[in-house]
């Protein structure tokens, strides 16, 4: 079994990937580009992967080092589609039903999880696994995770699983308000964050009248209440972000500590607004949690 494993965390729109010592998990080296799905025909993913980590995968032994993929790469429109398991899972599940990837030896896709009832249905690939690498991180068997971005996630794990899991489509929506309707016009310019424009938008956040009057809010404020053009993005960042930890904290009333887990940028934003729902933020680097969590599977896929 070769010593170093290859983590790949391939998205719609970025392609991260990690030479990993295997036993400590240390990460050796990284290569990061904007070579996302969306930049790749289907045909083309096994070439550009074997250029971006070719010189990796040679040890010295017969076995070439082996190359786990997470995210929309499993995707359909991704490399190969990977199944997306029903809840609930356990790392040794994802472990058993990794897919070979096409044109690359010794390389597996993991699948995602999904969830189909009644009065919830909802799909995720990529982030199980950083949940799964921040529960490792942290220690214990269960812990509510908080997965900021475009859609950010909230899983909850108990007993070593993933039991549960929400999408928000916080970012998406962000961008979409500030970038293409009448309140988030004076917003188009880029501008520095305003911590009091965002705290003025976690409180908007609880208007009896719920997020859609709180984003037009941003229009009113700008109007009369002397929010700036240059605040009017920090509003309703405010305003996204706050409505999706208050509905999480509805979700979960008895809840404190969060596994907050992503970027330091979008961690800042997040640690605001969970502490002014009563949560214990506690952040875990992004791709750390990728790492363990693909060190977790390996075990599994090499037993």
């Amino acid at each position: 079994m070769s010593e170093r494993l290859i983590a790949i965390d391939w998205g719609t729109s970025n392609f991260r990937a990690f030479l990993v010592d295997r036993a400590s998990g240390e990460c050796l080296d990284s290569r990061r580009s904007e070579a996302g799905l969306r930049a790749l025909s289907s045909a083309e993913f096994p070439h550009y992967c074997a250029a971006q980590i070719g010189d990796w995968r040679e040890d010295g032994g017969v076995e070439r080092v082996p190359v786990y993929l997470a995210g929309m790469v499993g995707s359909q429109r991704g490399w190969r589609e990977a199944p997306q398991l029903d809840l609930p899972v356990a790392a040794a599940d994802l472990a058993a039903n990794v897919v070979p990837a096409p044109g690359l030896d010794n390389a597996w896709i993991v699948p995602g999880v999904k969830v189909v009832r009644e009065d919830h249905v909802d799909v995720m690939r990529g982030e199980e696994i950083q949940a799964f690498g921040a529960l490792a991180r942290h220690g214990g068997d269960s812990a509510l995770c908080c997965l900021p971005g475009t859609h950010s996630k909230w899983a909850r794990l108990e007993g070593g699983r993933l039991l549960d899991f929400t999408t928000m489509m916080t970012g998406e929506l962000y961008h979409a308000v500030r970038f293409h309707t009448l309140p988030g016009e004076p917003a188009r310019a880029s501008a520095d964050f305003d911590a009091e424009a965002f705290a003025q938008g976690l409180k908007a956040a609880h208007h009896p009248g719920g997020l859609l009057h709180a984003l037009f809010e941003a229009r009113s404020r700008h109007l009369y209440a002397g929010l700036a053009a240059e605040q009017v993005g920090s509003f309703l960042s405010g305003v996204t972000i706050g409505s999706e930890v208050r509905a999480q904290r509805g979700m979960a009333p008895e809840a404190s500590e969060v596994l907050l887990v992503g970027s330091t940028t979008l961690n800042g934003l997040y640690r605001r607004a969970l502490e002014a729902e009563g949560f214990v933020p506690v952040e875990v680097d992004s791709d750390s949690a990728t790492l363990a969590g693909v060190c977790a599977l390996a075990e599994r896929h090499g037993a």
